[in-house]
Order: C-alpha cells, then structure tokens, then sequence
C-alpha cells in the first residue's frame, strides 16, 4: 500500500474542517461505529469522445445526504454471495474487492459486487447483466428473475474506496464500481421499486462535478476522469484510491 500525495479535494483535511465540510450531508453523533460494506455502481455511457455518468437526487427527507446527486448504491447484504451469476470478477478485479486481514473471502468481494448492480436495480431500474433464465428465492433479485436477466460480474471494474469518517450517526466502508451502459439487460421504465433517488439522468463529468454532490463523490468522479484519460478501456487490476480518517487527517492511498 502506497501514500499518493497529489492535490485532492478531500487529502489532507483535518477531522474538524471535515466535519464541516460535511455538516449538511452527515448526522453526526458519539460513540464508535464500525463501518458496514457498501457498494456503488457508477454507470458510464461513452458517446464519442466524452464520457457520461448516471447520478440521481436523493430525497431531502433522508437523514444520510438529504438532496444530493449520488450514484446508485448502498449497503452489502452478504446473502448477495450466494447469487447465481453469468460470469464471475476478473481475477484482478477480485483479488482487489477480497481486501485483506480476518475478513478477505471471495465471497465478501462477490457479494460486494452484487450488492452493487442490486442496489442499481432497486434505485434506478437497471439490470446489469446477461439474458437469460434466472430462478432465485432472493426477494432482492425477484425483479432479475421476472425479466431473465443473469447478473454478469466480469466487466465491473474496482474504482476507489472509501470509509465514512469517524463521528457519524452511519459509517460505511463503500467500494465505487464502474460498469458500461451497455452493460444494462433492461431497463425498467418507471425507474426502480425502491424510488430512492430523484431526477436520475446522465452528465458529463464536467457537469457532474459542478451538481450538489457530497465531497466524496466530487473527489471520485474526479479519479475517475484522471483513470479515463490514462486508462479509456479500464484495463482490471489498476492501483485503486483508498481514503479514510488516520490520525485526525483525511488521507488517500492506493491499493
């Protein structure tokens, strides 16, 4: 693990001047919290020589980023593990998701990465993978089987990572995966059963970058545009951005 030291929009900030950076996005509350697996599917459409991202508005009422454009997502159900897929992570892709220490499986990466094209489905309408017979007693992945679709896991490629800091009513360990347009079997015309996220539509990553995102989705759209501009087909197993709270700074590191 490395320390990249370039200029970013979150590296370098203190725990206070976090907070209040983050003060309208985040409940702050006491008492450590360890943080739960999420994951994020940012959605990509390349139309000549600029690329789109998919970002939706999440309801104002929401005590976790009330009104802010994000990608579709949220936390890892480990059940997720256990769906039958069309084709599995590239090996790379995988051995990055698996992480280390006590908790690194297989599994955790698979069921990481589901959880992602799930919450996709649920928030946004879109199903990611293969036509094709699917059966599944899952009701999370109910919808995948009414339209025959096999998730597919082999083009989603590990973006960055990041750990809500300390001090939040909710901290999540969140992994960003990025997947193609073409990548989506259907795409539900009413948008998905959970209805989380408003006003979904594609922007530029000009346009993106200048929405009311949270701080940590204006710091990966922006890797996301240096990873495009040096690696325009995502090559799997690229070094992966890692930011968290170590010793009362924000910092960024690569995986």
């Amino acid at each position: 693990m490395a320390t990249d030291r370039r200029s970013n929009a979150m590296a370098g900030m203190s725990r206070e001047a976090l907070d209040h950076a983050e003060s309208k996005d985040f409940a702050l509350g006491t008492g450590p919290k360890r943080p739960r697996d999420a994951a994020t599917l940012i959605l990509l459409d390349r139309e000549g020589a600029s690329v789109r991202v998919l970002l939706g508005r999440r309801s104002r009422h929401h005590a976790f980023m009330p009104g802010r454009f994000v990608f579709p997502g949220g936390r890892t159900d480990p059940a997720d593990a256990r769906i039958a897929v069309a084709s599995d992570l590239h090996p790379d892709e995988k051995q990055k998701l698996r992480g280390t220490g006590s908790r690194a499986s297989d599994a955790r990466a698979r069921a990481i990465a589901l959880s992602a094209i799930r919450e996709t489905y649920e928030e946004a309408g879109l199903l990611i993978g293969n036509p094709g017979s699917f059966q599944t007693r899952n009701p999370g992945w109910a919808g995948f089987a009414e339209h025959n679709v096999v998730p597919s896991l082999d083009r989603l490629r590990y973006l960055a990572r990041a750990i809500t800091p300390p001090g939040r009513v909710r901290r999540f360990d969140t992994r960003f995966l990025v997947a193609w347009k073409d990548d989506i079997a259907v795409e539900l015309p009413d948008g998905g059963p959970t209805e989380e996220l408003e006003e979904l539509a594609w922007f530029n990553l000009g346009e993106a970058k200048e929405l009311e995102v949270p701080l940590i989705t204006k710091t990966v759209l922006a890797d996301l545009e240096t990873r495009l501009a040096n690696d325009p087909d995502l090559r799997p197993g690229a070094a992966i951005p890692f930011y968290r709270m170590r010793h009362r700074r924000f910092q960024r590191e690569l995986l």
